[in-house]
């Protein structure tokens, strides 16, 4: 199985684009602007999407999939997420007043279909399975593990101190990779606190109940506040053990 970042910048320009991790071909997780650089051949093989969470940064690219391909497939598309955050899809973007209801139309054949989830409990596709965690955000919100079989990655989503992510990480016999956010450099930890992201600090405090050592990736950082943010981690870090910024076009092959 192979992990592509598509996209893992807290925000756009320069050749940024927000969150979106492709799974082999036909999985995605989140549809940040990252999916905008895929072909439509390759947007049309995509049949599973789960979503973290409604902010725009991660979602703002399913509408357009949907519009841009559906007629090209023959079958819907599946959006995976919790019940909380289907909702607010159906009733704030999929409800004719932001984008068309693709799970109604056409009417002979939707584009989309809504699978609701849970968390802690795998979704099953072939030999991959997806697992939704649980994530301390603004809104409604999962992480989720990518298990392959041979390997997993854990992906946090947005998320502030997470105390349950830890339990669940734990006890993962064949994590291979955490990815986890941190959005904000120290100087503006009291606007992390409030959106209920990470910042340096809160990140190494989060670190600290990681009782596995594997390679760690910190995704979703501020644009222009990259280096600022990565510096923070690695002169707070005291361990071996350094976060390392997630690349997008990075590929996990697990």
């Amino acid at each position: 199985m192979n992990i592509t970042v598509l996209g893992c910048s807290g925000g756009i320009g320069g050749g940024r684009h927000t969150t979106s991790l492709l799974i082999d071909n036909d999985i995605l997780i989140d549809a940040g602007s990252g999916v905008t650089q895929l072909s439509l051949d390759q947007l049309a093989a995509i049949d599973h999407v789960f979503i973290t969470h409604t902010h725009m940064d991660h979602i703002l690219a399913l509408p357009l999939i949907l519009d841009s391909v559906g007629a090209m497939r023959d079958r819907p598309v599946t959006v995976y997420a919790i019940d909380s955050v289907l909702e607010i899809l159906r009733q704030h973007i999929f409800n004719w007043q932001i984008w068309p209801d693709f799970s109604e139309v056409p009417p002979e054949r939707p584009y989309l279909r809504y699978e609701a989830i849970e968390v802690y409990q795998p979704v099953r596709l072939g030999q991959r399975a997806i697992t939704a965690l649980p994530a301390n955000h603004t809104v409604p919100a999962v992480g989720y593990q990518i298990d392959s079989g041979d390997g997993s990655v854990v992906f946090s989503g947005d998320t502030g101190p997470n105390p349950a992510l830890w339990d669940w990480i734990n006890h993962i016999d064949n994590l291979k990779a955490l990815i986890i956010e941190t959005a904000f450099p120290q100087d503006e930890h009291g606007i992390a606190e409030v959106s209920k992201h990470l910042s340096p600090q809160s990140l190494i405090d989060e670190l600290v109940q990681l009782k596995l050592v594997i390679p760690i990736y910190i995704t979703h950082l501020k644009p222009g506040r990259e280096d600022t943010i990565m510096r923070e981690i690695s002169d707070l870090h005291a361990v071996d053990n350094v976060p390392l910024q997630l690349i997008q076009g990075q590929v996990f092959s697990i």
